[in-house]
């Protein structure tokens, strides 16, 4: 009976209704399209760090954290990681050999991090093929490397000209080789660009003579939601013989960047949400206000106060339900044109994000955790507005209300 009652009650005064409902999906709307551009922002950088460096997750050897030694190492065998193959959060696996050298050409030199990596596993991983400007992509059996482009310009380098790589190997051995550069290849993340070195595998372990050894397994997820969970089952694994360092730990200085950053956009969220917030609590109130004669009718022809409440609750529910549809109507549109047409920055912002590591493109996340946190959080605006009303009808003095006053408590 309330509910169809409720129902009713909403239809006589239309636009009241439609203005409230249209307050909530806006709330909705603004709050949805910020949080799913800062966490498509999110994902898609941490995305991009993972696939060209350090990916989501790594084994490691539990002193190369401290160390960054090529002399602790892993065992690079099927053995060893056979308990990850069977995890089935687990999309890509691969090897690879980490260190640091000295590379040089004609007069120049400078530091760099060389990347021994199986080219056909990583060309899966990251799609590094695509990233390559001149030149050609590595295969297993080749002797060449590629190296990125802001080193290549730094040492003025191209395509076919050859690349000193001198440091120290496994305990003590000197490593040293001379390569020819294969391909040039063009990394999102500006870092990266300056000191990148791909050398196959098989090179690599030659090179630093470890063997059938790896400083690193890199492991990606199916999901960022399953990371936690992933990370914890291989501690258990894996305890003892390596260490699980996911990229929060493995890249630090993005982890804080992205934590400053979604504290300060959480906080406009919520002062966006004041704002609609009074503007959805003036409506309420004033709604209220109006029907004071019609509550006292109600009373005073028997209706419990308990009910009358109930009856206002459902109300909202109603309003509350249909300024989510339509905001998901108006949202959901927009969303998927950013998603699949992210928006790419230009001009001195763009320039500004790439110092900070990050890609220059705006890209949406759609994921249900994201949109029922939104949902959850304008349906608690839209109660938390009407504390007071109801605090009001409750304490509505049926004489006043039955005369029309205005301000009748």
């Amino acid at each position: 009976m309330l509910v169809k009652l409720a129902w009713r009650n909403l239809w006589r005064q239309k636009r009241r209704t439609v203005l409230t409902a249209s307050a909530l999906a806006l709330a909705l709307l603004l709050s949805l399209f910020m949080r799913s551009l800062q966490e498509g922002g999110y994902a898609s950088n941490i995305d991009n760090s993972a696939r060209f460096f350090t990916g989501l997750i790594q084994l490691q050897h539990p002193e190369f954290k401290e160390s960054q030694s090529i002399d602790d190492l892993l065992p690079a065998t099927d053995a060893f990681i056979e308990s990850v193959r069977n995890n089935p959060h687990i999309t890509h696996l691969l090897p690879r050999i980490e260190s640091f050298a000295l590379a040089a050409a004609a007069e120049k030199s400078k530091g760099v991090m060389v990347l021994g990596i199986s080219p056909e596993l990583e060309n899966q991983y990251s799609h590094i093929s695509q990233r390559v400007v001149v030149g050609e992509y590595l295969t297993d059996g080749d002797s060449q490397v590629l190296v990125g482009e802001g080193l290549a310009k730094s040492l003025g380098l191209s395509v076919g000209d050859d690349i000193i790589l001198y440091g120290q190997g496994y305990r003590g051995q000197t490593a040293a080789g001379l390569y020819p550069i294969k391909g040039i290849v063009k990394f999102p993340i500006p870092a990266l660009d300056q000191q990148l070195v791909y050398l196959p595998l098989t090179q690599a372990q030659t090179l630093y003579s470890t063997g059938d050894q790896v400083t690193a397994w890199v492991l990606h997820t199916d999901d960022l939601v399953n990371l936690e969970q992933t990370v914890n089952e291989l501690s258990r694994t894996y305890i003892n013989r390596a260490v699980v360092r996911d990229w929060q730990d493995l890249s630090p200085e993005m982890a804080q960047q992205i934590m400053m950053d979604k504290v300060g956009g959480i906080f406009m969220m919520y002062l966006l949400y004041g704002i609609v917030g009074f503007g959805l609590f003036a409506t309420i109130l004033m709604m209220t206000l109006e029907r004071q004669r019609e509550f006292g009718v109600m009373l005073a022809t028997g209706l419990l106060r308990r009910k009358l409440l109930m009856l206002i609750g459902i109300e909202s529910a109603f309003i509350g339900v249909l300024g989510v549809v339509l905001g998901l109507i108006l949202t959901l549109p927009v969303l998927l044109w950013f998603y699949y047409n992210p928006y790419e920055l230009t001009g001195e912002l763009a320039q500004a994000v790439l110092e900070l590591g990050w890609e220059p493109v705006l890209k949406v996340l759609i994921a249900p955790w994201l949109f029922k946190e939104q949902i959850m959080l304008v349906l608690g605006l839209l109660f938390f507005c009407l504390i007071y009303p109801m605090w009001r009808i409750y304490r509505l003095d049926l004489v006043s209300a039955l005369k029309g006053g205005a301000h009748a408590d």
